[in-house]
């Protein structure tokens, strides 16, 4: 579980400070970018089980079809910090193509120009900085600086027009799961095959690492349809009913009973911390949204209704069907919340996929991205899943026609912002974080791994909107053999790892300098095309050990850049106003003055502890650090 150190060349402006990586061996460039994101599948079921979509299934042929089709400054940039290893300046990215395997070669031009036209031409110039407009081709990922400003949509600029009132103050909003580290990515992916090849998977930069698998105790717990209590649904491969079947004939005690074995076994320990995610997708506790393969509820619930009262009209055993499954739904689904809070409550607990958008149709030319009217509407009818849940868990995966497509941003950006939006809805002084669920594969492509410019427009997208993290989920077939195994882990330390890496660090920069430590950064805008990345003038990334390192200390000028695009959401019970441009120049003075010579100090001496000798001699560090 560890994770990233932050040599504090920029100090957090808090006496709680994050370590210093200890002895710098075998160090070696963190290099290559950023990409997009993962969309769901037709059916709006995609999954963390790898559905294939299944063609609808005669089922009951005894059962008549009676119901129709129903249907989202300091000073000095860090180019002047040379650290000499090995006789080479360690850049943050490489200079050529070729040092970047697998999808991520292809990101890196020759060269990029330093200030970004929208869209850029094709044949610029070297990447200069983490901040990635989603408008230009994402084929190739264009970093503009922190300070230039990036083009935004219509309504951005519409809400800085002269007389048009700010937006209200968000709710505050649950604190992190660790401390001083709003946005964190989780690892849930199995590796059982990739360990029986001795194949290794770093995964340091995640927070949280556990697999699928039936394995207690783990941070992160998914719950599938076996295994919290006795989940009534139907078996469409085997054409068999489970438990009932339908809600309205489970059998909720025992389903309670079981439950709560369940949850002593998957969760043994009562003060550990972690996420509980149900993934129950069989059918969805709205009737009307029980379209396609979920119809059969529909039709089995009328058909129930009728067995039992022949003098019902088809439109009366209708409208009593769908009230009775609404309210059974209701039961089995909050009723395992609660149990769930009740025996874990420093778990959090929700329901993969909850909220959806729905909205799919990027294929469109003038798709926006946007939940519809009655998505929203339906959303609010399900306040009492809100209210129940102490975690939302909406899915953000892409399919591979959203690859390199500016619309994938858009996608996800909307799944996101609606699941922030429903987290306010519940009568309660604060909102639920929010996890979004995201592959590194696409969902009807799993052998093909998100580019960089996918990765912004998912994970960097969750975090720009003030997201507590995402999950990172895998299938079993994604990687069941030596290959995909070995490129997963090749993927890891040339993409993944180094982005995971930038954005959680640069979440974590922006709450303790902007947000003085007590809430995460929000974009002020949500529609607007920026994210938290770090300047990589002023930073460096190293996998030092077996860790990821970051060098660097933003300039003044970086951080007017972040006040001018984010406000802070506060934690519960802390005070959060983003500071003044006069604040954050004296916080920046004092983190320099306080922390910078320290923690040269102490990079200094690892670099030449003895453990390092061997490696590093004292000719190859020679003024290694120049500010």
């Amino acid at each position: 579980m560890s994770a990233i150190s932050v040599v504090s060349l920029f100090n957090l402006t808090s006496p709680r400070d994050l370590p210093i990586s200890s002895p710098l061996a075998a160090t070696k460039t963190v290099s290559c970018q950023f990409g997009k994101k993962t969309s769901q599948s037709t059916d709006p079921v995609c999954h963390p089980v790898s559905h294939i979509p299944l063609k609808p299934l005669k089922l009951f042929p005894n059962i008549p079809k009676l119901l129709p089709h129903s249907c989202k400054h300091l000073t000095s940039p860090l180019k002047t910090l040379k650290l000499l290893l090995h006789k080479e300046r360690i850049p943050l990215y490489p200079r050529s193509p070729e040092k970047c395997p697998l999808h991520t070669a292809k990101l890196f031009p020759p060269s990029l120009p330093k200030s970004l036209p929208s869209p850029p031409p094709p044949q610029t110039t070297s990447p200069k900085l983490l901040s990635p407009v989603s408008t230009s081709p994402l084929s190739r990922v264009f970093l503009p600086p922190l300070p230039k400003t990036l083009p935004s949509p219509p309504e951005a600029a519409a809400s800085r027009r002269p007389g048009l009132l700010p937006p209200p103050p968000l709710p505050d909003t649950t604190g992190p799961l660790f401390e001083h580290q709003p946005f964190i990515v989780s690892w849930n992916i199995p590796d059982m095959v990739c360990k029986r090849y001795n194949i290794s998977l770093d995964t340091s930069p995640f927070k949280g690492v556990a697999t699928p698998a039936k394995v207690p105790g783990q941070f992160l717990s998914l719950f599938y349809t076996d295994r919290l209590g006795l989940y009534p649904h139907v078996d469409l491969m085997r054409k068999k009913q489970l438990n009932g079947g339908i809600p309205q004939r489970g059998n909720l005690r025992a389903s309670m009973n079981k439950a709560r074995a369940d949850v002593n076994y998957y969760i043994p320990s009562k003060t550990s911390r972690g996420l509980a995610v149900i993934d129950w997708e069989e059918w969805r506790p709205l009737w009307d949204r029980n379209w396609g393969t979920k119809r059969i509820y529909q039709t089995l619930s009328v058909a129930h209704l009728m067995q039992t009262n022949r003098s019902l009209t088809l439109q009366q055993a209708t409208k009593k069907a769908k009230y009775q499954f609404q309210v059974a739904a209701k039961s089995f689904m909050s009723g395992k919340l609660a149990i769930g809070r009740a025996m874990r409550p420093n778990y959090l607990w929700g329901f993969y996929l909850f909220p959806n958008c729905y909205n799919y149709g990027w294929e469109r030319p003038s798709y926006t991205g946007r939940c519809s009217k009655e998505v929203r509407r339906q959303n609010d009818e399900l306040l009492w899943l809100w209210e129940s849940s102490t975690a939302l868990y909406p899915s953000i995966y892409l399919q591979v026609g959203l690859a390199d497509n500016p619309k994938a941003a858009l996608m996800v950006r909307n799944r996101i912002q609606e699941a922030l939006r429903v987290s306010a809805l519940p009568k309660r002084s604060v909102t639920v974080p929010v996890f979004a669920y995201m592959r590194p594969v696409f969902v009807d492509h799993n052998r093909r791994f998100l580019s960089q410019g996918d990765l912004v427009n998912t994970i960097g997208e969750s975090a720009a909107l003030g997201g507590s993290g995402t999950v990172v989920w895998g299938a079993s077939a994604d990687y069941d053999n030596q290959t995909s195994c070995a490129a997963l882990s090749s993927y890891l330390s040339s993409t993944l790892n180094p982005y995971i890496t930038n954005v959680t660090t640069a979440a974590q920069l922006c709450s303790n300098f902007l947000c003085r430590g007590n809430g995460r950064c929000v974009r002020k805008n949500y529609n607007s095309n920026h994210y938290l990345h770090l300047n990589p003038e002023n930073f460096r990334i190293l996998h030092v050990q077996k860790r990821y390192l970051v060098l660097g200390r933003p300039t003044l000028t970086d951080l007017k850049a972040l006040s001018r695009r984010f406000t802070c959401q506060c934690y519960k019970g802390l005070s959060c106003s983003p500071r003044t441009d006069k604040e954050l120049d004296k916080a920046l003075m004092f983190s320099v003055k306080q922390g910078l010579s320290q923690k040269f100090n102490a990079l200094n001496k690892a670099m030449v502890d003895d453990t390092l000798q061997a490696s590093i001699t004292k000719d190859h560090v020679k003024n290694n650090l120049k500010v």
